[in-house]
């Protein structure tokens, strides 16, 4: 839930300076609410021009920022305005947009703190507190898929560590024995020499005249 808050002070001007101050953020309003942002963004630095602690155009210049996406310089007003606001119901609402903005940006942390402060300041605020409690759930959906996220990365490292462990282990195995070429020749000629000697040796056993067995007569 978002909530962009917009308010007017109706001042009583004591000096040419505080009128024309008044009159700077009376016609940055009139922009504002054309949603004429840039144009409003002009007359509410007018005004901090002549008077850098307005807390009203620092808070209204924060609000045009806002609305133009300009998320981390409205955030800056917003905080310039807290520092010189006096008025805690009007405090609170700065702290309520800082909130919004870093919930919109998924910093729910950021955004606990600011919402946070802005109860301090106003604790009936009910849609503060709405988006107080949102945060803290989101915040903590985040953290557990981080958590998870951490988990398979501390996983898949484990894999790849292993993977890289075992190739080199089998790097340093020594390597197999093997057979050069000049010693495939040498066994090969060395079985040619054993075949040929034990056909030479078969071939004189075949010429030796055989023993024929003598029968005895009775």
């Amino acid at each position: 839930m978002r909530r962009v808050i917009l308010y007017i002070l109706l001042l009583t001007a004591v000096s040419a300076q505080a009128q024309t101050d008044r009159q700077s953020i009376r016609q940055g309003n009139s922009f504002y609410h054309k949603k004429q942002w840039a144009q409003a963004e002009v007359e509410y630095r007018k005004a901090l021009a002549k008077n850098a602690e307005n807390p009203q155009a620092l808070y209204n210049l924060g609000c045009a920022l806002m609305m133009q996406q300009k998320d981390s310089a409205a955030i800056q007003q917003y905080q310039k305005a807290i520092q010189v606001e006096t008025n805690k119901l009007r405090r609170s609402k700065a702290s309520h947009n800082i909130g919004v903005i870093c919930q919109n940006h998924k910093m729910y942390g950021d955004a606990i703190k600011a919402y946070q402060q802005s109860l301090r300041d106003n604790p009936s605020d009910d849609e503060t507190r709405y988006n107080l409690a949102l945060c803290k759930h989101l915040n903590k959906n985040n953290q557990q898929n981080q958590n998870k996220e951490q988990k398979q990365d501390k996983k898949q490292e484990e894999k790849e560590q292993n993977k890289n462990n075992d190739k080199n282990k089998e790097q340093q195995q020594p390597p197999k024995e093997q057979i050069s070429k000049e010693n495939a020749e040498q066994l090969l000629n060395a079985a040619i020499q054993n075949e040929k000697a034990t056909q030479q040796r078969m071939k004189k056993a075949m010429q030796k005249p055989q023993k024929r067995n003598v029968e005895k007569n009775w």
